[in-house]
């Protein structure tokens, strides 16, 4: 059997083996045939000792309509990139890094719309950045590093507003770095290091507020250090060294309290060191060395923990033994001392005012709302490391529709991709709606502790002032809604009544399987989703309330679905565990009849539970979904599938009946419906 029989694949990962497949031979070339998984969307084949070349067919058959991830890092591959690869119209992420491929970057690239993410790196690329690259509008990150590309880069390449990312290091680029660049307020990291780029940092680089990474190491700029570096502000990594730099430092820098790496070294930079740039706390790496500078070297803050050779090039430097420099000159005694008790006093004065300063917006936004203290004090108990706001736009192309998932009242889901195994959803709550914060509050208190599963995994959560996301595991086989409502789905008898046992498994754990009593409140066929093996897990618990023993009903302003909302829910807003059942049983109906409880054939007169009533148990055939009936089975099966099919109606009535106290536990649903699947599966 071939991989190509596989006509269903979804995911292949064959990454980190041995495999050593020639693509040049043809008895050993494996990736034609997988033209034939109409379905593939991801393929990782990095880090193996294949060979061989690319075969055209890669951007032929059915391959070229669904593949999305393309991993084939460090594979020894060799010759061309094939421009039949730009066949492959639905790809997001082409990584051919690592491998010896030689010749240009394909021009047809521009025609790939959905791409974000292009490496191309440690390669023998040759030739220019074609301007066709410029077509791409949903282009976050690109890694051409280590090639052997030349020329300018297109002055369009800046323009893309989706552009987060780049890294063009180590290849022969010439002329002035793009002027669009420093106009470009998202770009958060920028490696131009080691090549031949000419010309002066313009004022306008100030506009990169986004900035966390700006590498422009070994070129050949000029010119001074623009002061309007100081307004990035986010920046972490600066080096500007091995150029041709002239002027101060300017005091500005000390604006940019998130740096971490500073380097200026091997340039012509004079003047002296600010002693402003003590206030840099986060500073692990302060580098000047071989400049023209002159005067004191600070030796405060930071600058305690840095050596000799950080500074060492500059005959003009002066300051404590420890740096390996001459003493620096005092004028007179007096003015020495003056200038230590000012050195020493001003810190503890600034300290004081930004302590007070970020204590008094605290207890504003604490006024405004109360719920961030409670906010922080269980989100940091159950997480995992939190991960950073930047961290999510990077793996979700900033946010793009294009990773769009699921989209809510309160908030948005994306598909994130933070590495070719490393996919995950991303639930992203706008803050502008009044219930999102509460509700972000609620999911965190309600999934700290709970592990069942079948339900919805949080992996952990990105959370500040005014951003609010959960990181959740990613289920690539949508939602219930999608497969009983879509024309191009299809749900079989047994399918169906696993997924409802799942559900049950879990409302069951809610109501009986944990310290607290959590009732869920918002059961639908969207919240029911679907992993790679079509086992359920329900999620989104925005609106769930935590009872105690004591407390079995409780009142709620928010309300469920219309459709699935319990009698009493939404009459008096009384929430006990009855409500899941109630919701249980209408999602019971629609899984097995695919009709919506608010479709247009129901009405005041004739409801979903109604409807099911009058057709039960006689004529319950009648209103079964037709896509479960197939014509040529034999009577015995038949018969055995109308006895199951009117057991699980009879239980779906019960769940829905008015009074919630006659309404059956979800122990018992999930029981019943177990020995509902015994019995069908006995024929």
């Amino acid at each position: 059997m071939t991989l190509g029989n596989l006509r269903e694949l979804q995911h292949l990962n064959l990454g980190l083996n041995w495999l050593t497949n020639d693509l040049s031979k043809p008895d050993q070339e494996f990736l034609t045939p997988l033209t034939n998984c109409k379905d593939l969307q991801v393929l990782v084949i990095g880090f193996n000792p294949i060979t061989g070349e690319l075969p055209k067919s890669i951007g032929s058959g059915n391959l070229s309509a669904g593949l999305q991830i393309l991993y084939a890092r460090s594979c020894r591959i060799k010759g061309t990139i094939p421009s039949e690869t730009s066949n492959l119209s639905s790809l997001i992420w082409l990584d051919l890094g690592g491998n010896e491929l030689r010749g240009p970057i394909p021009a047809a690239f521009g025609g790939l719309r959905s791409f974000q993410k292009l490496s191309l790196s440690q390669n023998q690329l040759q030739g220019s950045i074609p301007n066709s690259l410029c077509n791409l509008k949903s282009l976050y990150f690109v890694n051409l590093t280590k090639n052997k590309l030349s020329g300018k880069i297109p002055e369009c390449f800046g323009n893309i507003a989706s552009l987060r990312e780049i890294y063009l290091a180590e290849n022969a680029f010439t002329a002035n770095i793009p002027s669009t660049f420093w106009l470009n307020s998202d770009i958060q990291n920028l490696d131009l290091s080691k090549n031949l780029f000419e010309g002066s940092l313009p004022l306008q680089i100030g506009n990169m507020k986004s900035m966390l990474l700006l590498n422009l190491y070994g070129n050949q700029l000029s010119g001074g250090i623009p002061s309007s570096i100081g307004q990035l502000v986010n920046l972490v990594n600066l080096s500007l060294s091995e150029n041709k730099l002239q002027g101060p430092i300017p005091d500005s820098i000390a604006n940019l309290k998130s740096l971490k790496y500073l380097d200026l070294s091997c340039n012509n930079i004079s003047g002296s060191i600010p002693m402003s740039l003590e206030t840099l706390i986060l500073l692990e790496y302060f580098n000047v060395s071989f400049n023209k500078l002159t005067g004191e070297i600070p030796d405060r803050g930071p600058f305690i923990n840095f050596t000799p050779e950080f500074f060492k090039g500059n005959k003009g430097l002066c300051g404590a033994s420890r740096f390996n420099v001459k003493a620096c000159k005092r004028n007179t005694p007096k003015s020495s001392s003056k200038i230590r008790i000012l050195r020493g006093v001003l810190p503890a004065i600034f300290a004081t005012i930004v302590g007070t300063s970020i204590i008094i917006l605290f207890l504003r936004a604490r006024s405004r709302n109360p719920s961030l203290l409670s906010l922080s004090s269980f989100t940091v108990d159950f997480m995992h490391a939190r991960i950073s706001y930047y961290e999510i736009l990077r793996a979700t192309s900033n946010l793009n529709t294009g990773n769009l998932i699921g989209r809510g009242h309160i908030g948005s889901v994306y598909k994130a991709i933070f590495s070719p195994t490393s996919i995950v959803a991303i639930k992203v709550f706008n803050l502008d709606v009044q219930a999102a914060l509460k509700s972000f509050d609620i999911e965190c208190r309600v999934m700290r502790n709970i592990r069942h599963r079948n339900l919805v995994k949080i992996i952990t959560s990105c959370s500040n002032l005014d951003f609010k996301a959960l990181v959740m595991k990613y289920m690539p086989n949508g939602n219930l809604d999608k497969w009983l409502h879509s024309s191009n789905c299809f749900l079989n008898f047994g399918q169906r009544l696993d997924i409802m046992i799942d559900v049950a498994s879990a409302i069951e754990y809610l109501h009986h399987g944990y310290s607290s009593l959590i009732v869920h409140c918002d059961l639908k066929p969207s919240n029911v989703l679907l992993d790679e093996d079509m086992v359920a897990h329900v999620g989104d618990f925005g609106i769930a309330k935590l009872l105690t023993e004591d407390q079995l009903i409780v009142q709620t302003k928010n309300l469920g679905t219309i459709g699935y909302v319990a009698p009493e829910f939404g009459s008096t807003g009384l929430v006990s565990t009855a409500v899941d059942v109630y919701s249980y049983g209408i999602l019971l109906i629609e899984t097995f009849t695919r009709k919506k409880p608010m479709d247009e054939m129901f009405s005041a007169e004739l409801t979903m539970k109604s409807w099911v009533s009058e057709s039960y148990p006689n004529s319950i055939m009648q209103i079964v979904d037709a896509n479960l009936l197939d014509a040529n089975i034999g009577e015995d099966v038949r018969a055995n599938f109308q006895r199951c099919f009117t057991l699980i109606m009879g239980l779906a009535l019960e769940c829905t009946t008015d009074l919630p106290e006659e309404r059956p536990n979800m122990k018992d649903v999930a029981v019943r419906l177990k020995k509902i699947k015994i019995e069908q599966q006995e024929q």
